[in-house]
């Protein structure tokens, strides 16, 4: 069989890929270009690891297939593990092995697990959460069947051997792989979430100053209230203070602290005495 020696870098085909072989027969052809390819060197080995590589993609999609519906398009998913099975086609020893699956599928999973971690999370929760989550998710479905009920966290702890509250954390992060659009309809009347946030007006804040601070400031002397007047009702600086008081900018510097002191007593026993 020639071999033309002018290749280019291993394509991945995606839009009208070949279709799969039968098992025996893609594993025998992997087997038959993998001997081939120890024997040459060069263009002509890239040019047989890639064929390898093409007969093999169906086993990579139908690996990718498995995390579907996760948040992540298909699309990257069979690119992130068509990647995986070059890397593993061209790391693969034959001397090891005759199946090159049984290296290559672990890598694959493994890569598309480590896919999941490093990008598919919105909000990314601890490494142990993200890699008890799957089981948990296998057992529940298992129990269920088998209980007839959906199974306590206490089952699903013992099932999977994890502490409750550990079980409890990965069940909650459940939603942490999705974003959720603030214009999703969220209610029966069609409101979007983006609607049904709850907002702060500015005079609320305002307002609870006021009664807070009400009576604490009845409770001084006038000219500290004609102070705090000059200072933030007039806006006048500590200077000028000072010179409408006859002293100095550091005494109405003290007076301010002094001030402030007392209406944060007056403030916090009345909140205590409530």
């Amino acid at each position: 069989m020639s071999i033309a020696l002018e290749v280019e870098v291993p394509t991945i085909p995606s839009a009208h890929p070949e279709p799969a072989l039968p098992s025996d027969e893609r594993k025998a052809r992997t087997a038959e270009l993998l001997a081939q390819a120890r024997e040459t060197s060069g263009a002509e080995r890239e040019a047989l690891l890639e064929q390898v590589i093409v007969i093999n993609i169906p086993v990579a999609r139908t690996l990718a297939a498995r995390y579907r519906n996760r948040g992540q398009s298909q699309d990257e998913l069979e690119q992130v593990a068509c990647l995986a099975l070059t890397r593993a086609v061209q790391s693969f020893d034959p001397e090891l092995g005759d199946d090159l699956l049984v290296f290559a599928v672990p890598t694959i999973l493994g890569e598309l697990k480590r896919h999941f971690r490093s990008a598919s999370w919105v909000v990314r929760p601890p490494r142990r959460v993200q890699e008890i989550r799957p089981r948990i998710t296998a057992m529940e479905a298992e129990l269920t069947q088998e209980l007839g009920r959906p199974p306590s966290l206490e089952e699903l702890a013992e099932a999977v051997d994890a502490p409750v509250d550990e079980v409890e954390e990965a069940m909650a992060c459940g939603d942490l792989a999705h974003a959720s659009s603030l214009d999703e309809p969220v209610s029966e009347t069609g409101s979007s979430l983006a609607e049904l946030l709850p907002t702060v007006e500015p005079g609320f804040d305002h307002s609870e100053a006021v009664v807070l601070l009400g009576p604490a400031c009845r409770k001084l002397k006038p000219r500290d209230r004609w102070i705090l007047q000059m200072r933030f009702y007039e806006q006048m600086t500590q200077q000028q203070i000072a010179d409408e008081l006859g002293v100095t900018q550091v005494q109405v510097s003290r007076l301010l602290q002094r001030i402030f002191t007392d209406l944060r007593r007056s403030v916090l026993g009345t909140t205590r005495a409530a």
